[in-house]
């Protein structure tokens, strides 16, 4: 499948010929906007310096605020400007402020500008999947060094999804992955006992295995950290191994039901958001699976767009997979233009969307 192409915006066609400069106003304390703020959307956004300069932020968000260094703008959370930090204004996106939201870049004219599409129908476990477009997108991002970001949840592990997720980092499709303290925990429990929560991989509980998954976070501590676990031989197969031997980056995010938690999990939920958005800003491609909380909460990080292949914007391809249609079409309001909801099991996604990148790559 070709990607969408962008469309920019005449910055010399009414109205935007005519627009003002963007205004900008000092933060008046740390962590406080002027009132009038401009806040962004997930779209391509542009603000005019002057003298005809439009000018696409970096790190773009939804839900934050723009920030002038001199020629710079720069997408900041508010929780992260200093007073005295010049902040764009206004309540408006058409320009009129100086401020334009793109929102028909990548539609090319076949919907209402104003339209955020997830995809061309609603959601539904009914509706067949394309395999062989999304290996086709995988495989692409792949050959052109792109940035893919997996956020994966504890039923990934569960679900006998483990050794394809594996195989995925080994061949070079995960360059960050996002996820939770069970995803860890599980993925450590079968490494060491060879069981998830104490279930055997085809399903059957073990005698006292509902203990096992507190036995394997106590020995990660014992061994200091992940890493050391890995080192040591402590974990020797699965997801976390794979993600430590191929020096792939991850953040574990803390929630208050956590166990342990593991080493390394960042238990300040203000710090974890932190840690992903370092990896959310270099994405060109997501892959959400099993996880309403992390998914969710990544969607809100992601931009419609990314500006990594030559400084064009181009869409944010974005899968979501969920057994459930609800965390799917969550998943709508995000506004990415290119995104595949995926109504299934994450085991026999896996399985199946292995299959088609293997056959893909052979092709």
């Amino acid at each position: 499948m070709a990607l969408q192409s962008y469309q920019g915006p005449d910055f010399t066609a009414p109205p935007l010929g005519s627009a003002p400069a963007a205004r900008f106003q000092l933060a008046p304390a740390d962590g406080v906007l002027p009132e009038g703020f401009f806040s962004t959307s997930n779209l391509p956004t542009y603000v005019h310096l002057g003298a005809g300069q439009w000018r696409l932020p970096g790190r773009p968000r939804m839900d934050c605020v723009i920030v002038r260094q001199g020629d710079q703008l720069e997408v900041i959370e508010p929780r992260r400007v200093s007073r005295g930090a010049l902040v764009a204004m206004g309540l408006l996106e058409d320009g009129s402020e100086g401020i334009y939201v793109h929102t028909a870049g990548f539609l090319g004219g076949a919907h209402s500008a104003n339209e955020f599409r997830f995809m061309s129908t609603e959601v539904s476990r009914e509706r067949p999947v394309n395999y062989e477009e999304l290996a086709a997108r995988l495989l692409e991002e792949r050959e052109r060094g792109g940035f893919l970001i997996w956020v994966a949840g504890p039923a990934l592990v569960h679900a006998r999804a483990r050794g394809d997720f594996e195989w995925f980092i080994r061949q070079g499709f995960v360059q960050a992955v996002l996820a939770g303290n069970a995803v860890a925990v599980h993925d450590i429990e079968a490494a060491i006992f060879g069981t998830t929560l104490g279930m055997t991989n085809t399903g059957r509980p073990t005698d006292g295995g509902h203990g096992l998954h507190m036995r394997a976070i106590n020995q990660v501590r014992a061994a200091g950290s992940i890493e050391r676990a890995v080192e040591t031989g402590l974990v020797g197969s699965g997801i976390m191994h794979a993600l430590v031997t191929h020096r792939v980056p991850y953040v574990l995010a803390g929630s208050i039901r956590d166990d342990g938690p593991l080493p390394g999990v960042v238990t300040a939920s203000v710090d974890a958001q932190d840690a992903m958005r370092v990896h959310t800003v270099r994405a060109t491609g997501a892959i959400l699976i099993a996880s309403a909380l992390h998914a969710i909460a990544v969607g809100n990080m992601l931009p419609a767009y990314h500006t990594h292949y030559g400084g064009v914007p181009m869409p944010l391809m974005t899968i979501c997979v969920d057994q459930t249609e609800f965390v799917v079409s969550k998943l709508k309001d995000r506004g990415t233009h290119q995104a595949y909801g995926v109504v299934t099991n994450a085991q026999d996604f896996m399985h199946v969307f292995r299959f088609y990148v293997e056959k893909g790559g052979q092709s």
